[in-house]
């Protein structure tokens, strides 16, 4: 079964459709259809790496903001 999206963008290469096709055979993959799916996955990882960075970064600072300054109050 095939993703539609990687067909899709596949599908509108057009004219960079030899370049894409000599680099997936560059990197070792056996089709096109490999790279692309390969490619996707990677940004998608990113993605949610990015993320639980932030969410990591967002955890970090909030007990902070909910220290005061004085032990008065």
């Amino acid at each position: 079964m095939q993703n539609q999206e990687i067909v899709k963008i596949i599908e509108n290469l057009k004219g960079r459709r030899n370049y894409e096709e000599k680099r997936a055979s560059k990197l070792g993959f056996a089709s096109l259809y490999d790279y692309f799916e390969d490619k996707i996955s990677k940004k998608q990882k990113a993605i949610e790496d990015k993320q639980k960075e932030l969410e990591a970064a967002k955890a970090k600072d909030e007990p902070k903001a909910n220290k005061k300054s004085c032990s008065c109050c």
